[in-house]
């Protein structure tokens, strides 16, 4: 599964104006939402998306946005996130819809930049459409910090796999006759908190049944990038990358000093660079060409090893799986070296994990096609034992 990923915020969508869009009808409380709970998952609120449902992708949809509780990862202290839910129309079978929870790329850090606020779900509709036409619910968690008050904090993929558990939970309590047997499917951004997901399913949500975790191109330890930018060897997607996590964890630290990271040059466009929405897009574009490999580089040893030791912290894995997981990276990606992921995953099997290892050495940031890693979600429901590359 190929979605977008992008070196700076994206160009979200004109999510406001189509949000505003008369002949979708007004948005209603779902009547089978249980608004009761106060633990991880329960749900605050649920609303229907008629705006969703209304295009052709989502005509076979029950879907609805949901505003539910969570974890922060860093110090598993509750917060409140935000995401989508769908079922398909029709009987469930017996059991429930089996259960698909989705990881998205990244789409900015903002509150705006969230799937659930958009009447496409920037994009992903389609692959919602998708695993629903094949008999699957699907869970689309929005991250902390997207679409609900907060801080994003990018590159955390464990605060990002607690949203994820947590959407299939509120999955659970906004629509009937959906089943606790589940995968995590992520790509990119999304691939690090389907990973994550795998390693905290058992024990954070034992009364679920996860059954695999799938990641193409996941972030899994993003310590190297640090190198990179004090050596000045930084692609141009890699710049946005830095980017985007300066300015998430100087949100987060309030001493970190975005100017320990940053040249003069980069400082004037950092806001448009941050921005995702529509209105700026062309301005945002010509900011990311008027950076270089050398405008992210840490000002001093302390500055860098700093920022290292935050995506330390971060970095995958950090315990063994709980079950199996299938982990797609190629070799000439320009977001995330190879090598990284390969020592992630080297590290992962050495904790005694089971990985299915899809490696493509001319392959980019998306596998070619999405059929290898859909069947092996496939032999996951059907009870079939997963192959192990460790």
């Amino acid at each position: 599964m190929a979605y977008a990923a992008y070196p700076f915020a994206p160009i979200v969508g004109a999510w406001a104006y189509d949000q505003l869009a008369p002949s979708a009808g007004p948005s209603e409380k779902v009547p089978t939402a249980e608004l009761n709970g106060s633990e991880p998952g329960s749900v605050l609120q649920a609303s229907t998306l008629p705006l969703v449902t209304r295009k052709w992708e989502g005509r076979n949809l029950e879907a609805a946005r949901v505003v539910y509780r969570s974890t922060s990862g860093d110090d598993m202290s509750p917060t409140i996130v935000s995401g989508s839910v769908f079922v398909p129309t029709g009987e469930a079978p017996d059991g429930g819809w089996p259960v698909v929870s989705l990881g998205h790329a990244t789409l900015g850090i903002d509150v705006p930049c969230a799937p659930s606020l958009d009447a496409g779900l920037l994009g992903f509709l389609r692959y919602v459409n998708v695993f629903t036409g094949m008999g699957y619910a699907v869970a689309l968690a929005d991250f902390q910090g997207l679409g609900a008050k907060g801080i994003h904090p990018y590159s955390d993929s464990r605060t990002a796999g607690l949203n994820m558990i947590d959407a299939v939970r509120a999955l659970r309590h906004t629509f009937p006759n959906v089943s606790d047997r589940w995968v995590a499917f992520g790509d990119s951004q999304g691939a690090g908190a389907s990973w994550a997901a795998d390693e905290q399913a058992k024990d954070y949500a034992p009364e679920l049944k996860l059954l695999g975790a799938l990641a193409a191109s996941p972030p899994a330890d993003m310590t190297g990038i640090v190198q990179k930018a004090q050596d000045g060897t930084l692609t141009p997607e890699q710049r946005g990358v830095v980017q985007a996590i300066i300015e998430s964890l100087a949100r987060l630290h309030p001493d970190l000093n975005r100017d320990d990271f940053r040249s003069a040059g980069a400082k004037t466009y950092w806001k448009v660079l941050t921005d995702c929405t529509p209105a700026n897009a062309y301005a945002r574009a010509k900011a990311a060409d008027g950076v270089g490999p050398r405008d992210f580089t840490p000002k001093t040893p302390a500055a860098a090893d700093r920022l290292r030791g935050l995506l330390k912290d971060w970095a995958l894995p950090q315990k063994p799986l709980s079950e199996p997981l299938y982990v797609y990276y190629g070799g000439k990606d320009p977001f995330i070296d190879a090598e990284w992921t390969t020592a992630a995953i080297q590290r992962a099997c050495a904790l005694g994990g089971s990985v299915t290892i899809a490696y493509d050495p001319q392959g980019g940031h998306n596998p070619s096609d999405a059929l290898e890693a859909i069947q092996w979600m496939t032999d996951r429901f059907d009870g079939k034992p997963a192959k192990n590359d460790c």
